[in-house]
Order: C-alpha cells, then sequence, then structure tokens
C-alpha cells in the first residue's frame, strides 16, 4: 500500500493552480471540470509525475472553513512537502513574494520552514539530514 492522493482545501483553485504551479513548482497532473466552478485539479512534482497527487480541493464544504481557521490560527501546516535545502528554498520563495509564518528551523535532523499559500492554509517545508 502507497499513498496515491492527498488534498489541501483551497477558497480558489484557479489561484491555488497558480501558486502551487509557478510558485511552487509543481506541475498539473489533472484538471477535469466536476459541472459548475468545480474541477478534479492535482499537481504533482515535476521529479516523480507518476507520484503521489495533491488535490487542490474547493473549501466550500461547512466544515472546512472552521477547520481551516483553527489550523492557521495555532500555526499547524495542512500539508508538509520535502525539499533538498531548506533555506535555498526559504530564499528563492520569498524573493518571490511568498510570506513566510516560520523561517527556517532546525530541530535536531530536521530543518523546517512554514509559508502561507495564499489559499488559506499553511504549508511546512521540510529537509532531512
Amino acid at each position: 500500500m502507497k499513498i496515491h492522493l492527498t488534498s489541501v482545501f483551497v477558497d480558489d483553485q484557479e489561484k491555488a493552480l497558480r501558486f502551487y504551479t509557478d510558485v511552487l513548482g509543481f506541475v498539473t497532473k489533472h484538471d477535469v471540470p466536476m459541472g459548475g466552478e468545480d474541477r478534479w485539479l492535482t499537481v504533482v512534482s515535476p521529479e516523480d509525475p507518476d507520484g503521489t497527487e495533491l488535490l487542490l480541493e474547493p473549501d466550500r464544504h461547512r466544515a472546512v472553513g472552521p477547520y481551516k481557521t483553527a489550523l492557521v490560527e495555532d500555526g499547524i501546516p495542512a500539508a508538509a512537502f520535502a525539499v533538498d535545502d531548506v533555506r535555498a528554498e526559504f530564499d528563492r520563495l520569498r524573493g518571490l513574494g511568498v510570506r513566510f509564518t516560520q523561517e527556517p528551523l532546525e530541530m535536531g535532523p530536521v530543518t523546517t520552514a512554514v509559508l502561507d499559500d495564499t489559499c488559506g492554509n499553511l504549508i511546512q517545508i521540510a529537509q532531512a539530514g
């Protein structure tokens, strides 16, 4: 068994697609209209195009707003992405105007930073070892 799909709830799929592809560097895997304005919209790492997909899921369900708000207020990331060099990625993303809620922080064998994805989520980037 392996993880095939995970998701983040986003307040605007088009804005999320731009951020996750143009800024973070993911590539679109699926973009399928689902009726109305919703899409089955997934992105993947260009380094692993057949790997785990991230669904940019509309956040209109009544439970999602309070859930997302609580996570952000408590500083809890909705997802974590592995990077080779947190400090270099922090500098690159900050240069693109990305807002960070946590600058690079060494925690034993892991270095992390937390960014705002502009779609209502905090996202952690992490480097092991």
